[in-house]
């Protein structure tokens, strides 16, 4: 994965037909936002590429971020939605340890089922994490990516569940945290933000924003 990264802000079209069937189905909007990713990337893409993306909506704006190395923005659908690009290089460039600084993302906490010592070397299913089971989730894995967390918000976000042939298709429980932080490790943060944080990346978690905290 490379080690510089972009990030488009789509302000997404809700008249657009392929927007709408974005929206309704997790799996074709990953293959859309592939797109705008080189081609021939090997077995796999997504990790190559280093995407990540998140939707943001409120009652009257619905913004997608879209993060990778590089993005070619003229490879989405014609009347897709409104996009600005930026080069993160400046940011990671500003990270010191002792800033302050405010963060969003939204993640997949979960857990693995313990399995008893008879089967011992199989992994069990995963469980996932709710209310202070989830903010500890996160809080661990903040402290990981060099942030000391002072303050969360969470906000439940609807389930993903990726249309699929199979009969029991996997549905991703997501959490959106946002609040404050102190950066401890520059470049363990540094990291975070390229590759992303915990599960269900292909579908609109794992991606960490960073922006500078208000003076007190």
């Amino acid at each position: 994965m490379s080690s510089r990264a972009t990030v488009a802000r789509i302000r997404l079209n809700l008249h657009s037909r392929e927007v709408q069937r974005d929206l309704n189905d997790a799996t074709q909007m990953h293959r859309t936002l592939m797109r705008l990713a080189p081609d021939h990337l090997g077995q796999a893409p997504r990790q190559a590429a280093g995407l990540l993306y998140r939707l943001d909506e409120s009652e009257t704006l619905s913004t997608l971020l879209v993060q990778a190395a590089t993005l070619d923005p003229a490879r989405l659908p014609p009347g897709y939605g409104h996009i600005d690009i930026k080069d993160l290089t400046p940011m990671f460039n500003a990270l010191k340890k002792g800033i302050a600084v405010r963060y969003r993302i939204v993640v997949n906490p979960v857990t693995c089922e313990r399995l008893p010592l008879e089967q011992k070397g199989r992994r069990g299913k995963r469980i996932p994490l709710t209310g202070p089971d989830a903010d500890q989730w996160w809080t661990r894995r903040a402290t990981e990516a060099g942030l000391d967390i002072r303050t969360l918000l969470p906000t439940p976000v609807a389930a993903v569940r990726p249309r699929a042939k199979s009969a029991v298709p996997m549905r991703h429980h997501l959490v959106r945290y946002d609040g404050t932080a102190t950066v401890t490790d520059p470049d363990a943060l540094t990291h975070a933000v390229l590759s992303g944080i915990g599960r269900a990346k292909s579908y609109g978690a794992g991606l960490l924003s960073l922006a500078p905290a208000a003076a007190p």
